[in-house]
């Protein structure tokens, strides 16, 4: 095997295909089983996935390969990557698996792992795991007879992750009046979601909750928001939620139907927190938020630090600072107080919390952030040669630079999770900076773009 296996979040690809094979999730069952008994009692490791249909087979893969090491599953079925960050914790298990693409097709599955803190692996842990199953050298450990694990599921984990995120808002609090219109993208929260809301008081429209096995994020869910703000004009509700297809991040829609990203949320969010003289005034986000929040946080006598993307890094600096906040444009926000991961239910509630407490609308609320124009470009590209290492794409870059100075910036990577080079360019004048954006494009393109 000479595929590199992890990328910013676990492992992901075209399920059937190298590296997602069930011989391969049969490898990393074994290699995280032994990664994680490191003292002789008994030990579990939680599975929990999203709705696609090659999820069954993942599970039973890599159940057979955990218990094949003597070690104990706890299958949760579908259920959030956060609500399995939690059900990692509260079962007090040795680590917890996600099967779960995100916000890709569903052709596409991913596996990526939680520490028993219900934190992502560092990198070193990931390197280790990814090394045993290249090499091979735990093939002879084979426990026998009543060493081999047993597989158990758990049938209350649903319940235990709604009551846990409720409790994520303030007692007697209620959401009595409001309507909201909520799309699961037919992914891990299509039970969990609805009763979230509705057990608090909402009156909840519900889109994307019949998931098939094959419609997870088909034209729906927080990477295609339509739905939803349509939704909001037609029920007249108050507020539109959209999830991907793992519930670890949320799109809002105000009550105009316009969207509200994770920049937004976190303006709002930020504003609501500093009012605490106790906190520490510390917003921790990546290089693609917008410049405009830079701008804010400072106005509240804050500090913002950032991050490259991936809620990994986030959640890496946040503890590292010691601070309460954190998230990405894309809509995964993080409330330290609460959880150890994104989480697009929590932060929808911390979100309706802000409105109830301040009787605001979210259209009012949202006008705190200011934006830069900014502008972003995909390409999808063959192979991701380093692009420091390509003169007409540097040269683009270093064009761009020179004509933005000091009132914008640029920001050129890779995707980690699929074969696409992002491009963002931030400035005052929206029109030059979709230029810049297509001349970089237009390098990487040329260069790279697939044939």
């Amino acid at each position: 095997m000479s595929l590199k296996l992890f990328g910013t979040d676990g492992i992901r690809g075209v399920a059937n295909t190298e590296p997602m094979t069930v011989e391969v999730a049969l490898q990393l069952g074994r290699a995280a089983a032994y990664v994680f008994r490191r003292n002789h009692r008994r030990h579990s490791i939680v599975i929990g996935k999203d709705t696609r249909l090659s999820g069954y087979m993942f599970e039973s893969a890599l159940a057979a390969g955990i218990c094949s090491m003597g070690v104990d599953v706890l299958l949760l079925g579908p259920l959030p990557t956060p609500g399995v960050a939690f059900m990692t914790r509260s079962l007090r298990a040795d680590a917890g698996i996600v099967i779960s693409a995100s916000h890709n097709p569903f052709e596409d599955n991913g596996i990526k792992f939680f520490s028993k803190e219900g934190l992502k692996l560092p990198e070193q842990l990931e390197k280790e795991i990814e090394q045993l199953v290249r090499e091979g050298t735990i093939a002879h450990i084979r426990p026998t007879a009543h060493d081999v694990g047993k597989a158990f599921r758990i049938d209350d984990a649903l319940g235990r992750y709604v009551e846990f995120v409720k409790n994520s808002f303030p007692k007697g609090m209620t959401l009595d009046g409001l309507k909201i219109v909520l799309d699961c993208a037919h992914g891990a929260a299509y039970k969990a979601a609805p009763l979230v809301f509705r057990e608090l008081g909402a009156r909840v429209f519900v889109y994307g909750n019949q998931p098939n096995g094959t419609n997870i994020n088909e034209n729906c869910g927080a990477l295609y928001p339509k739905n939803m703000q349509d939704g909001v004009i037609l029920q007249a509700a108050d507020v539109g939620i959209a999830l991907d297809g793992d519930a670890d991040r949320v799109i809002f829609s105000d009550d105009k139907g316009e969207a509200v990203d994770g920049d937004d949320l976190m303006a709002i969010c930020a504003e609501d927190l500093f009012k605490d003289s106790h906190r520490k005034k510390l917003l921790i986000s990546t290089v693609m938020s917008n410049f405009g929040l830079d701008k804010l946080i400072r106005s509240l006598g804050g500090e913002m630090i950032r991050t490259q993307v991936g809620d990994r890094y986030v959640i890496e600096e946040m503890l590292k600072q010691d601070t309460s906040l954190g998230g990405e444009q894309s809509g995964h926000i993080i409330f330290r107080d609460f959880t150890t991961t994104g989480d697009g239910l929590i932060t929808a509630l911390q979100v309706l919390r802000i409105m109830v407490e301040s009787k605001k609308k979210l259209s009012s609320l949202k006008k705190i952030l200011e934006r830069f124009p900014q502008a972003l470009v995909n390409i999808r590209v063959r192979d991701k040669k380093n692009l420091e290492n390509i003169p007409a794409v540097q040269k683009a870059i270093l064009s761009a630079r020179e004509v933005l100075g000091d009132g914008g910036r640029t920001v050129v990577r890779y995707s980690g999770t699929e074969p696409i080079a992002r491009v963002m360019v931030e400035g005052e004048d929206a029109d030059k900076i979709q230029k810049l954006a297509q001349d970089i494009a237009g390098a990487i393109e040329q260069e790279l773009g697939e044939k």
